[in-house]
């Protein structure tokens, strides 16, 4: 057995690592506060961010209005490309079609109207009020 081989069959693989590397959340403060606000669950049970993953456990998945059902084939801590985070998990047929689902509903609901004078004023509107505000 390798140096290295040896140090990953030591290594612990918590579930927030784990969610951050397969680029689930952007921070592992994120994934953290997911499973600490029941967003994540592990095989159907609530789960802590310490929590020790293995391969094979089935994870619920709540971000936002989508809901991901993935089994774990690869356990990593490091980050990588997007394409390398794919081969870490594999989402379910069902979950899949949900997803895609609801992201066609997303997209056929009406967007709401944008009304003028919010966000920031132009510099013309500025200039305005500091005209107005210096006339007091």
């Amino acid at each position: 057995m390798t140096e290295k081989s040896a140090q990953s069959a030591n290594e612990k693989f918590r579930i927030d690592k784990w969610l951050f590397a397969a680029r689930f959340y952007k921070t592992r403060s994120q994934a953290a506060d997911a499973i600490e606000r029941r967003q994540v669950q592990v095989n159907g049970m609530r789960a802590k961010p310490s929590r020790i993953l293995s391969t094979g456990d089935l994870l619920a998945i709540r971000i936002g209005p989508y809901h991901h059902l993935v089994k774990v084939l690869v356990l990593s801590n490091q980050r990588r490309s997007a394409t390398e985070a794919r081969l870490l998990y594999q989402e379910t047929e069902e979950s899949r079609q949900m997803r895609e689902t609801v992201a066609e509903n997303l997209k056929s609901q009406p967007t709401p109207p944008r009304f003028a004078g919010k966000g920031r004023p132009t510099k013309r509107a500025r200039r305005d009020l500091e005209h107005f505000m210096s006339e007091k």
